[in-house]
């Protein structure tokens, strides 16, 4: 039986600056019971620093209220739950792999909450050599698809965004399309799902222009966008790109429908009042059920701010590792181990979702979950309608 060691370490992040609360390590607990760990210590590797670290704040925030919800309703059959909470530094896959190893090495951590499709891919064999549960509610790239065997996520990937966003284009009449993308695996992995969709559909792909995360300047790609003639504008990007790409689509002069796969207080910052009429696709938190009012009005009285989907997702993953603990606790033996709790997910792929009513993991890994469409305006973002993927 493996077992846990030190107390708990946990970076938070807040109004852009690092804090450590509780940076304390320990030798091991006294005596207790040998089948089961003093406590269950997960993991989760996120954006805790860098230009991206928004993500890494309103996830880590949603994380330790999950936890502390757990707890103050006396744990996991008796035994508390803690997090860990290591950075990837905004995507480095270096610093995820690092970040990884001293989970496992130094806290007998079996199971991670990763976010950011280059670190989840860096730390992917790891888990696969040494046995860990991994549950990824941020990444988006299609390349995690498989890359562990224990890899799960309650995520909408990237892939699907963006074939629902050529759906809407398809719905408005629109033919030809121009897409500017992150050049990461997530903005190439929208690219390689859409472009044979559209062409498919009988569209035409005018332009295909990437940028770097980040990139001040994107004059050259918006100008060879412009050129190309489109009637709709991709936008393959997150935050706070898009704000960016729309400022410029709308100096250059192309009065188009631009569609995009996200859009939050950072994007609308940047873009200001070129966003009016953007529309993206996303998947979509609403607190229409009582799980999920009690959560986003908890979330808000601890932060201020109403809790978007990458904090339910978040919140909802610890919920999903601490039932994967009781049903691979409940068959008796070695549980604690993160092979077997993924295990026990695939067992039982049906668990409680903060969305509403259940979520169902399929056999890629990927938890099915609704597809919203958006619309922006006056700085406002409003839902459409949901759209069913073809």
């Amino acid at each position: 039986m493996r077992r846990a060691f030190g107390r708990r370490t946990f970076l938070w992040a807040a109004a852009g600056a690092l804090a450590v609360a509780g940076l304390t390590q320990a030798g091991p607990a006294a005596a207790q019971d040998a089948k089961d760990p003093e406590v269950y210590r997960i993991g989760a590797i996120l954006a805790m620093s860098g230009k991206a670290d928004w993500y890494g704040k309103v996830m880590s925030q949603a994380i330790q209220q999950a936890v502390d919800e757990i707890n103050a309703k006396g744990g996991i059959d008796g035994v508390k739950l803690e997090a860990i909470i290591e950075d990837h530094k905004s995507g480095v896959a270096k610093e995820g792999v690092a970040a990884m190893n001293r989970l496992i090495n130094l806290n007998d951590v079996q199971a991670v909450l990763t976010s950011f499709s280059p670190p989840t891919l860096a730390i992917s064999p790891i888990a696969d050599e040494k046995g860990i549960l991994l549950l990824n509610g941020g990444g988006v790239s299609t390349a995690l698809i498989g890359a562990s065997k224990y890899l799960f996520h309650n995520r909408s990937l990237a892939s699907d965004l963006g074939q629902a966003a050529a759906q809407r284009a398809q719905e408005l009449g629109l033919k030809k399309m121009a897409q500017l993308a992150w050049k990461t695996d997530a903005g190439e992995s929208v690219i390689a799902t859409v472009d044979p969709f559209w062409k498919k559909a009988g569209g035409e792909v005018v332009a295909t222009e990437f940028m770097e995360v980040g990139a001040p300047n994107i004059d050259t790609q918006v100008a060879k966008i412009r050129a190309s003639g489109p009637d709709w504008v991709g936008l393959w990007l997150f935050s706070p790109d898009p704000g960016l790409a729309l400022k410029k689509i709308r100096e250059f002069g192309m009065d188009v429908p631009v569609i995009g796969i996200e859009y939050n207080a950072d994007i609308q910052k940047v873009g200001g009042k070129y966003t009016d009429g953007y529309e993206y696709t996303s998947d979509y938190f609403a607190p229409t059920e009582a799980w999920a009012e009690q959560f986003a009005k908890d979330y808000e009285a601890r932060h201020g701010e109403a809790p978007e989907f990458y904090a339910a997702n978040y919140y909802e993953g610890v919920y999903v590792i601490a039932e994967a603990i009781r049903r691979a606790k409940a068959k008796g033996g070695d549980y604690w181990d993160g092979a077997k709790l993924a295990e026990a997910i695939r067992e039982n792929p049906s668990f409680d979702s903060v969305y509403g009513g259940q979520m169902v993991y399929q056999d890629n890994g990927v938890a099915k979950k609704k597809v919203a469409l958006f619309e922006v305006k006056d700085g406002q973002s409003s839902f459409v309608k949901y759209i069913a993927l073809d």
